[in-house]
């Protein structure tokens, strides 16, 4: 039993019409308790195993189908797979010397990635949570194996069979993480739950980082890494895999108050197909962050491979990649918590962090102009003559606190996304479909630019998209975020074109008197 205190809390009649009650300070000073937190008991939980709760420490730990437990365990998952991913992805080229490999693997794997993660939500909403991320997961395994077969034996056809593949598995994956990190937590808590989850998710790429950084220490050249690094990617990647089989779907989740994710009533594929249209129609507005999703993964083809893989030597690389992984980990926590900031209004906080995040565009990739001037594709091409910066080079300092800067950039970009739509929406089913359309976007956007560093685009042209799509799209989503952004979304809202009725999403046992989340 927790012992947590009840607050104020709104009551609501069969109907379905709230009546507030409680502390009118609360409702005015938006106080999140004025939207009728209040905490369950042991005894309004549902039977079975995974609501009993157990100490450890003497602490009361949460159910196993609570929200905390399951991002936890999803994050996890993401530790162990685009975590390892983006590990071997920031050492430039896969962990190859040429990159025109990767590129094209990557220019096959986001296309294909682009295409289903418009449609994931529908995987996410059919099939469940559990089984979409469980097969996400083993299409990171299959891309590691493929990379390493490279090394030794010309592959060609088995490195983009394993790009397409890892696509499908990587929109499914990302779809059903998404669902869950902006439609478990209550309304005010989704950018703590961010932050938990991208720190623990960015943990695997710092600790995947340390996997080449221990078996490359000595090489001060630019060589690709050994086989045992590759071996250790697969190893966990596949783990990952196996990890998701032991989460909850969405329907079992209850959360602090007994509330529960508004989900479709035995969906359809017909149903999920057009619910990709209800989603749109019910805040068409979504579309000005479009620009936003296309941008948010642009961006690390460039400083993957135009920086850390180009510019620095094999174990300088390692280590830069830790560094930004690591730098994301703060970004995340800052910004998380920053943005449930529950003294300001949520209203004030999205526009503050949109201003936030024009500032540290101008700021951050003023200074990576500064540094691109310094050398071209072709002035460190193999065979140039250039020699790779190592972490003894005078004035390695200044690369490495940029460096650290591009993936605390990252993390904020991402962490205000994520916000963003979480604001826009309670419903685990629309959620779906926004994650769907920003990771089908984001993708699609990643693939052209991978397909551009494959023909060898300049660095300054690649540089300069960068900077003007960023800057951009912040332009293009101000409109969302003045006056589509709301204090609150009611339930009844949430509810529209769905199946459910407040009764089916509000706690158990107490439909008469039930708090709104």
């Amino acid at each position: 039993m927790s012992d947590e205190k009840p607050v104020a809390a709104e009551t609501v009649d069969h109907s379905g019409l709230a009546k507030e009650t409680g502390s009118d300070h609360a409702r005015d000073s938006h106080d999140p308790s004025a939207y009728g937190r209040t905490t369950v008991g042991a005894e309004d939980l549902p039977r079975g195993w995974m609501y009993k709760r157990f100490r450890v420490f003497g602490h009361l730990m949460p159910w196993y189908a609570s929200p905390k437990i399951q991002l936890g365990m999803v994050a996890f998952v993401c530790f162990m797979c685009p975590g390892m991913f983006n590990a071997l992805g920031g050492l430039g080229g896969g962990g190859k010397t040429d990159a025109t490999l990767a590129d094209d693997m990557n220019t096959a794997l986001y296309s294909t990635f682009a295409v289903f993660g418009f449609f994931g939500g529908t995987f996410v909403n059919k099939l469940g949570v559990k089984w979409t991320l469980a097969f996400g997961g083993i299409g990171y395994g299959i891309y590691a194996i493929s990379l390493l077969v490279s090394v030794h034996n010309h592959v060609p056809g088995f490195n983009i069979f394993a790009g397409v593949f890892l696509g499908l598995c990587a929109a499914l994956l990302w779809t059903a993480q998404g669902t869950i990190m902006i439609s478990y937590p209550h309304e005010n808590q989704k950018g703590q739950y961010f932050a938990w989850f991208w720190g623990i998710f960015n943990m695997g790429a710092v600790i995947g980082s340390l996997i080449p950084l221990g078996e490359n220490i000595h090489v001060k050249e630019n060589k690709t890494v050994s086989d045992g690094t590759y071996i250790g990617f697969i190893v966990l990647m596949f783990f990952g895999a196996l990890l998701a089989l032991l989460l909850c779907n969405a329907g079992d989740i209850v959360r602090k108050d007994g509330s529960r994710v508004i989900l479709k009533k035995n969906p359809t594929w017909q149903s999920e197909l057009v619910g990709l249209w209800e989603t749109l129609r019910f805040e068409p507005f979504v579309i000005l962050l479009f620009p936003m999703f296309f941008s948010s993964n642009w961006f690390y083809t460039y400083q993957q491979n135009a920086i850390n893989g180009a510019y620095f030597d094999t174990r300088t690389k390692a280590l830069n990649s830790l560094l930004y992984y690591s730098s994301q980990i703060i970004a995340a926590i800052i910004f998380g918590y920053l943005l449930d900031i529950e003294r300001v209004r949520r209203t004030v906080r999205a526009k503050v962090a949109l201003i936030v995040l024009v500032v540290l565009t101008f700021a951050i990739w003023g200074g990576g102009y500064a540094f691109e001037k310094q050398y071209t594709r072709e002035s460190v091409a193999e065979g140039s003559g250039f020699k790779p910066a190592d972490w003894t080079t005078p004035g390695y300092v200044g690369p490495m606190f940029l460096y650290m800067f591009y993936g605390f950039y990252d993390a904020a970009w991402q962490a205000t996304i994520y916000w963003f739509m979480g604001a826009l929406s309670n419903s685990g089913r629309r959620s779906a479909n926004y994650v769907g359309f920003y990771k089908g976007i984001q993708s699609a956007g990643a693939a052209i630019v991978n397909n551009l560093d494959s023909r060898k685009l300049s660095y300054e042209a690649e540089f300069i998209s960068n900077w003007a799509l960023l800057a951009s799209s912040l332009v293009i989503a101000a409109p969302v975020v003045w006056f589509k952004i709301r204090d609150h979304v009611d339930v009844e809202i949430d509810l529209k074109d769905t199946d459910e009725t407040v009764a089916d999403v509000l706690p158990q046992g107490h439909p008469e008197k039930a708090t709104v989340v």
